[in-house]
């Protein structure tokens, strides 16, 4: 038997996309929501207090925390195709700023924390889809 589990956790990040033709061209935030799914077979020793669990809620919770959450939230993402010494000027202002290859659009995002999920799970979990909400309307979602 296989069951499937999600945790839904939230941050606040701001990104650009650089030389888009849209508002989002500029430098704005998004109240992102994460949805992580791990998927397994439940502990079946009776004599485990964890018997019937996948893996623990909160374990679930502090490794999402640790690998995506507690880098991202607050932080601003950018392409490094954002002018060097714009990139320059914000790493000296704040704090946690993530330059990336990629243009920082939902999508690659999503597959950003997919790839930093995929091992972080113990042995029985492993990481099913990964759903990455934008705006209150507006999302992606990998399934794996």
């Amino acid at each position: 038997m296989i069951l499937r589990l999600t945790k839904q956790f939230t941050f606040e990040m701001a990104h650009c996309l650089t030389g888009y033709d849209g508002p989002c061209q500029n430098l704005h935030g998004h109240s992102y929501r994460l949805e992580v799914t791990v998927e397994g077979e439940p502990e079946r020793d009776k004599n485990s207090a964890k018997q019937g669990m996948v893996i623990d809620f909160r374990e679930l919770k502090n490794i999402v925390n640790e690998v995506i959450v507690s880098k991202f939230d607050h932080s601003v993402v950018l392409s490094d195709a954002v002018a060097e010494e714009v990139r320059d000027a914000l790493q000296r202002h704040f704090d946690k700023v993530w330059i990336f290859a990629f243009q920082p659009t939902t999508e690659n995002l999503l597959m950003e924390f997919s790839r930093c999920l995929m091992d972080a799970f113990p042995k029985g979990a492993k990481l099913y889809s990964i759903r990455l909400q934008e705006t209150e309307n507006s999302w992606a979602e990998l399934i794996l």
